[in-house]
């Protein structure tokens, strides 16, 4: 019997047969006493799934929730997997951290006890840590795997389970695949167990020594060790209620710099982030307390971090008093002109060094490269694939892994640390800023002066809100087969015409948005990528063009599960529109470039576009979207 096929109230008794916690236990024996059919199918029929983002969800009871059920069954899952995948796994041991979100020290002891159980070693990170820590450490020890309990920025309520492969990097096909298959099929609580950590021999308690191991690595990002001795620039910092606080504390001792001046409603951890709507410093007015502090302080940049200190944002004072928010692009933009010029400071010339962003990222890394030398590729969006795309890079071509960097605030400035860390990338951004003002010049000026080297970028990313997910595959539908899809309307603009013959489907992508052409087409959820759309002979409703399969193939690996289309346009427009992972959100990156005279007609082609894919592609008022 398949699992859709279980009655439920058999899948409640075989989640009561698991579950020892009282709490959860008591939610679904409410739910099954009071007969509440629709609320259990939504906890028990559909298992959290595991992906290359690990799990994340709500805490709650129920098999697709994240709960001691869910927890023990992923780390039961995972060690067998990593047992049958590395040799020595046992040894070599995992790696074991957490943060300081509800349930997660439970979590973690859970997830160690399991492993232990297995007869790994456990490094286990006891108190609060840092997501950077973990990735860190597994590289640092040569540890099989290590996993993180974080949901990063996500709501108070979710929590998650973050896993990294032995190279220190997120997990990637076919390991994602590979271990929700072990999770499947030893879904039995063998062990329950929150104290064996505690007294185990197998246990290794080294926190401390890797805490001052990440510092030490952190010394060979000190640019000019004089100017920090001199710096006059004074800053504020957000903790978000997070965890963040001590170690951008430490990384400023350590580094030479002057310590910040905490937002002190927000520098301690506190699980129910109470003074922010969501605990993420890209949310609009997230930063509104560190601003108001630094105002009151006479300081002129603000620093922020998100729960898990993974992420980093900046704010910089200008001289009319205004505040100018760093876009996530642009900080990638400034730290990557950062990363330049220390390995310029080394003798380390730029063709020795590799930097990679996110598909949905600016392009203006991409032209740095050609301008400077160093090796560029983009990838998915994900830490996990830029991080082994450095791998890969290093490993295959003998280069360093300087830089990688995300739109969502996310940044890798430390080779040592194969993920994104805010506390490093706050170290490198306060640096600069002190590089900056020794020139009698701001981190602004500075990256004007970088579009007028490099091209003039300007982007608009942001997202809707939508919880109907039919309701958002009829969205793509839309975009993807235009109004040959019987359950949609006719369009406004010109369509392509190709015929997908192994589909047997014909793809009418839209050949113009916010008024200008599209050049370019890719469609990761189908596996579709077209280049030059002008130079070929296409593309009106009354001109078909064949595809067989594996004609018009993406580079990227394609997933039907989730939705993910690019365009490009002859104006020098670029969108992307994705479902998120972890989020009913459907977001979209537009960026637009040009050159350093030309911004008002950039500006004026952005917010075309912008306008174009809200009203034209996603018909986010027709549709409702939020």
């Amino acid at each position: 019997m398949s699992e859709s096929q279980i009655p439920i109230m058999d899948l409640v008794e075989k989640w009561l047969s698991y579950d020892k916690d009282p709490k959860t236990r008591k939610q679904i024996e409410d739910l099954r006493d009071k007969n509440d059919v629709e609320q259990l199918e939504k906890l028990l029929r559909n298992p959290i799934e595991f992906g290359t983002a690990g799990l994340r969800s709500t805490m709650e009871a129920g098999f697709s929730r994240m709960n001691n059920v869910t927890v023990i069954q992923a780390s039961q899952g995972l060690a067998i997997y990593v047992k049958k995948n590395i040799d020595s796994a046992e040894n070599k041991g995992v790696v074991i951290g957490h943060d300081h979100r509800h349930n997660s020290e439970t979590f973690a002891q859970l997830a160690a006890a399991v492993f232990l159980s297995q007869g790994f070693k456990v490094y286990y990170l006891g108190g609060l840590s840092i997501t950077p820590l973990v990735p860190f450490s597994v590289k640092k020890l040569a540890a099989a795997c290590g996993v993180m309990v974080t949901a990063s920025h996500n709501p108070k309520d979710d929590n998650g389970y973050k896993v990294y492969w032995d190279n220190g990097a997120q997990i990637i096909p076919p390991h994602d695949t590979g271990i929700a298959q072990c999770i499947k099929e030893n879904q039995t609580i063998t062990i329950w167990d929150t104290e064996s950590y505690k007294t185990h021999s197998n246990v290794v308690n080294m926190k401390e020594e890797l805490i001052d191991a990440y510092f030490e690595s952190a010394k060979s990002l000190v640019l000019d060790k004089q100017s920090i001795a001199d710096m006059k620039i004074n800053y504020v910092y957000t903790a978000m209620h997070g965890v963040g606080a001590p170690y951008c504390s430490r990384i400023l001792q350590t580094l030479g710099m002057k310590p910040y001046i905490p937002v002190e409603s927000q520098v301690e951890p506190d699980p129910d982030f109470p003074t922010v709507s969501f605990p993420n410093p890209e949310e609009k007015g997230a930063l509104d307390m560190a601003k108001a502090a630094a105002d009151k302080a006479g300081a002129t940049l603000v620093l922020a971090s998100d729960p898990d200190a993974d992420r980093f944002a900046a704010a910089e004072k200008q001289a009319d008093g205004s505040w100018y928010v760093f876009s996530g692009d642009q900080l990638g933009t400034l730290l990557a002109y950062y990363a330049l010029i220390l390995a310029k400071s080394k003798d380390i010339p730029a063709d020795k060094l590799a930097m990679v962003n996110s598909t949905v990222s600016s392009r203006m890394l991409e032209s740095m490269a050609k301008h400077e030398g160093f090796r560029y590729e983009d990838t998915l969006t994900g830490f996990k694939w830029m991080s082994n795309e450095l791998v890969n890079i290093r490993n295959n071509e003998g280069l360093i892994p300087a830089f990688a960097y995300e739109e969502a605030i996310g940044y890798l400035i430390n080779p040592e640390v194969l993920d994104k860390d805010g506390v490093t990338a706050m170290a490198c951004f306060v640096q600069l800023a002190v590089h900056m003002d020794n020139k009698g010049l701001n981190t602004k000026d500075l990256l004007e002066s970088l579009y007028s080297k490099y091209g003039y970028f300007v982007s608009d990313n942001y997202y809707y809100i939508c919880y109907d997910n039919d309701k958002i595959n009829a969205i793509f539908d839309r975009i993807r087969y235009g109004s040959s899809h019987p359950s949609l309307q006719a369009d406004l603009f010109p369509r392509t015409n190709f015929f997908y013959t192994d589909s047997g489907k014909t793809l009418r992508y839209p050949m113009e948005i916010g008024g200008s052409p599209v050049t370019y087409i890719r469609d990761l959820t189908i596996g579709f990528e077209v280049e030059q759309l002008d130079s070929l002979t296409l593309a009106s409703n009354n001109q078909q063009i064949n595809v067989s399969p594996g004609q018009y193939y993406p580079k990227f690996l394609v997933s039907p599960e989730s939705q993910m289309i690019t365009f490009e346009t002859a104006n020098n427009g670029r969108v992307t529109i994705r479902t998120s992972g972890t989020e009913p959100k459907i977001k979209y990156y537009i960026e637009m470039n040009g050159s350093n005279d030309e911004k008002n007609l950039v500006q004026e082609n952005l917010k075309a576009l912008a306008e174009s894919v809200g009203r034209d592609l996603l018909e986010a008022t027709k549709n409702e979207l939020v």
